[in-house]
Parts: structure tokens; sequence; C-alpha cells
């Protein structure tokens, strides 16, 4: 008995293992409707779409595909010039809304995994929104939900951070989602050049980071092209990045956020990239008991294992220059993200950090 246990387990380790997909589709801006009315109705229109594309393009790569990533923007594009308060009333979906119901249903259909990233409101913080990545499992259920904690012009955690820690608490700022296909962190966008973000959800146990991104894309190493490698190594993790293909119905030229989503293993290695255009073509074999046999490994390659992190605590704690709170007693507007971005650089300066 105990040599069929044995033998059970290590069939199940080693089928540790499956296909991931960073879906490259063009993201159908609502900047230019009018009313959430048309906007629910564009967001519905994308889910039904990306459910054909999703489903073609599973019968194409195979059965084995357990994990779908979708851009950054992918229901709506994002605010060009509106306000904190237009945006939120008709651009943003609720946390139990028919969005999140519908992507479910995508996810189930197919049996997926699905993540995403989009603006959601939450009834704790009533006059802001959150840009929110999250991650669907199989069942339809959202099981994992990151907001967004570096942004030039839209509300974070961070300015909020109190009330946000006395709600959600550390593990809520940091989630890590243990499933039956790896343990999952998502990373919003330009977060990807935050290495203390990737590291956080690390430390936690993350194995894969899905990146849901709009990004310039250039036949030259871009910085979140570096910043996506540099994440991969250091964190001895999966990262799986997907891209818009443009986005449309806009005044912005439709390409000038397209191609690049990726695969990357935990050695930095790009096991796909994507061109130009609505693409399937980023997708590969995530093989979760390589990079735990990785991990185990000692040798100078492990950098989780050699890193000291206490060496660093006093310097952070030490030097706080982006003030926590910044919306406790102030309304979300771009200015006040401005001015507050301002007063950092003087302080920066003082100190001595830049010159």
């Amino acid at each position: 008995m105990e040599v069929q246990a044995e033998q059970q387990s290590r069939e199940n380790v080693a089928s540790l293992s499956y296909r991931a997909l960073a879906l490259q589709v063009t993201c159908n801006a609502v900047n230019q409707l009018t009313s959430r009315d048309e906007v629910r109705k564009s967001m519905m229109e994308t889910i039904n779409r990306l459910s054909k594309q999703i489903r073609a393009s599973i019968n194409f790569i195979g059965k084995d595909t357990r994990l779908v990533v979708l851009p950054e923007y992918f229901l709506t594009g994002f605010p060009m010039g509106d306000t904190i308060e237009d945006w939120r009333g008709k651009a943003c979906i609720e946390m139990d809304g028919a969005e999140y119901d519908a992507l479910g249903n995508v996810a189930q259909e197919n049996n997926i995994f699905l993540s995403g990233n989009t603006y959601e409101l939450d009834p704790h913080f009533p006059e802001i929104y959150f840009q929110t990545s999250f991650l669907i499992n199989p069942a339809g259920e959202v099981i994992l939900r990151y907001r967004r904690l570096n942004s030039m012009f839209a509300p974070t955690p961070h300015d909020v951070w109190d009330k946000y820690l006395e709600i959600y608490g550390i593990e809520g700022v940091f989630p890590v989602a243990e499933t039956e296909i790896g343990n999952i962190s998502l990373v919003a966008s330009e977060e990807i050049l935050y290495p203390e973000i990737a590291r956080a959800f690390a430390v936690r146990g993350a194995e894969i980071l899905l990146h849901s991104s709009s990004e310039v894309a250039s036949p030259k190493l871009t910085h979140k092209h570096i910043a996506r490698l540099a994440r991969s190594i250091e964190n001895m993790c999966y990262v799986i990045s997907s891209n818009s293909a443009g986005i449309v119905n806009t005044d912005i030229p439709i390409a000038s956020t397209d191609a690049g989503s990726a695969i990357i293993d935990y050695n930095g290695q790009i096991l796909v990239e994507a061109g130009s255009g609505e693409s399937m073509v980023a997708n590969a074999e995530i093989d979760v008991t390589a990079l735990r046999r990785h991990r185990r490994r000692p040798g100078m390659g492990n950098y989780l294992s050699r890193q000291r992190f206490e060496l660093y605590t006093p310097t952070y704690c030490e030097n706080i220059f982006y003030p926590a709170n910044s919306l406790k007693e102030k309304k979300a507007t771009r200015n006040h993200f401005i001015q507050t971005q301002l007063d950092v650089i003087t302080k920066l300066v003082e100190q001595g950090v830049i010159r």
C-alpha cells in the first residue's frame, strides 16, 4: 500500500503542468459613450466576443489549456480626462456585478482559470474606485483580487491606507491564491517596474505572476520588457504577460499599445512572444513541478534562498517619501495626484536622494 501511495504521489506531482495563454485582444474603449447603460452593453459585447475567441483558441491550442490571461483595459479602455467621479459612475463594475458573472461563465464553460484587469467599485470606499486585477476559477468564482498600488492618476489602497488595512489586512493588499495549477498572484500594468511588489508576492509563496498590461511594445527593449525578465529571474517565477492588441474608439492611434504578450519562465527565458494584432500565439507550457524543483535546488542561482531581507528593512523604514492616506481628507482629482508627486520630488531633493 505504501509503495502504491508513493507511486500515486509521484504521478500527481508529475502531472502539475499545463498550457497557459496570454490572449492579445483589442480593447474597446468606452470614453465616447455617454451613459452607464451604453457602457454596460459594450462590456457585455466584449465579454461575448472574448468568450468565442477563448473557446476557439483552446480548441486550437489544446484542452490542457488551464489558464487564460487578458490585457489591462480589456473591458473599457482607460479614463482620458474623465474625472474620478465621472469614470466611477460610468465605467466601473461592481464586485458582485453582472460582468463578473459573465466572465465566470466563460471560465466555467472552458474549464479554465481566467484573469484580467478592470476598474472596480468597492462599497467600503463610495467616493473612489480601484483598478483591480482578478482571477476567476473554473467554478466561475472570483478567488483573487489585487488592487493596483502605484498609479499616476487613479486612487489606490495606499491613498486610503489605514481604512483599507482595517478592512482587508496586509494579506488583502498582497494576496496569493493557492490553486490546483500553482500559487498565483497578480501584477497590474506598470507595476512590473516596481520590484518590491513582485517580491512581496514571492515571499508569500507566489509561483506564477499574471501581468495584465496595455503598453507600447517595440523591437527594442522597453522598460517593461526588461522588468518582466528581471522579476522572473529574481523571484524564480513564471511571468505571464498579456498586452492589448491596440485600443479602438479613441483619438489615440490604435496600435500605440500593441504586441509583446509573452510567457517567461523562472529562469528569465522568453518561452513565447506575440507579434502585433489580435493573437493567441503567446501560449506555452507551465511546468510547476520543474519550478518547485528549481527552487529547492541549492546553488548560486537560488536567489530566493540567498536573500537577506532584514538587511534592507532599516533603509526602507527610515525613508518614507510617498505619503499614505493622501485621500483621507482630500478629494481624488488629477491635480491632487500631480501635487502629491511634486511634493515627493521636493522631499527627495531635500533629503539628497536626487539632486
